[in-house]
């Protein structure tokens, strides 16, 4: 099975090193200066799972692409989709499968529309990784998994030929006959997480221990899931219990990835990981204020990067 990673970043260097550390034919799009960081020092990965150097992965650039791909594992950020679309597009044939990794749901939307809703899989992922300043890849928890499935939630022979490939692999990979709702109870809590920490400037021990904390977080919680329930997820029992527990861990330093960009001075997925709730709130009437601040304070951030 022939895949494609789109980027190799955080997460798309992550998962796909992993695969290709063990055996499977894999190969990097990058753009140009990505190219020349991986032939020089290779694919580092830093991992509480095990560390790891990959010497000269093969790499792809957008006007080099000839070839068609079995599966395109998309790993790009919101605000990179449609660039990431063009420079992939050569890569899907009539048996591609596309497993988007992005946050939220609306990007299936933009790939359904461009490929075909045939060639467009469920898919989410659980990981804490950055590239550091070494452009390394660190993985700041030992938390990894890639979940994907068909839509519908028939296990076809695709999907099992995919889980066949990531079974194999150091890391927690699975398919899922439930991928739709899986993405939306990430993106609850995703939201929850990156609206309050943005939002308070602060990691969530700190926000509960202020006045009204823990009243602001399960509120932004509840905004959330509200909306999912709204649009027929509502989030399972065991899903809202490890997001309460999260958000109430006392001394807690955890802070979403969107607070770190924004501390980083780096670009966020506002429109896609925020705003697209609060369009989906104001179709079903659902009040949600605490998202509205939120994001706000993400668009006026937005403003100062110009």
């Amino acid at each position: 099975m022939r895949i494609l990673i789109v980027g190799a970043g955080a997460i798309g260097g992550y998962f796909g090193g992993r695969m290709q550390q063990a055996g499977h034919d894999i190969t990097f799009l990058v753009r140009p200066r990505r190219a020349l960081e991986l032939a020089a020092a290779g694919l580092v990965i830093k991992s509480p799972n095990g560390d790891v150097t990959l010497k000269n992965p093969p790499v792809a650039q957008a006007d080099t692409i000839k070839d068609k791909f079995d599966v395109v594992l998309l790993s790009c950020k919101a605000y990179d989709l449609d660039d990431a679309v063009k420079s992939f597009a050569p890569a899907v044939g009539e048996g591609t499968s596309i497993i988007p990794l992005l946050n939220g749901i609306r990007h299936l939307d933009v790939l359904d529309k461009k490929f075909g809703a045939s060639h467009v899989l469920g898919g989410l992922c659980t990981i804490a990784v950055t590239l550091n300043e070494k452009r390394e890849v660190v993985q700041l928890g030992p938390m990894q998994s890639l979940g994907f499935g068909e839509r519908d939630g028939k296990m076809s022979n695709r999907v099992r030929a995919i889980a066949d490939v990531v079974r194999s692999c150091n890391f927690d990979g699975a398919a899922s006959e439930t991928v739709l709702q899986d993405m939306w109870e990430k993106w609850v809590f995703l939201a929850s997480f990156a609206a309050s920490t943005s939002l308070m400037r602060a990691p969530i021990g700190t926000i509960l221990a202020a006045t009204g904390g823990k009243d602001f977080l399960l509120g932004m919680l509840d905004e959330c899931r509200a909306v999912a329930t709204g649009e027929g997820y509502p989030p399972r029992a065991p899903a809202l219990e490890r997001a309460t527990g999260m958000f109430t861990t006392e001394g807690s330093a955890l802070t979403a990835s969107m607070f770190r960009d924004i501390k980083a001075g780096q670009p966020v997925e506002a429109d896609h990981v925020i705003g697209d709730l609060i369009a989906r709130a104001d179709t079903a009437k659902i009040p949600v204020p605490r998202l509205r601040t939120a994001y706000t304070h993400l668009k006026a951030y937005e403003q100062t990067r110009g």
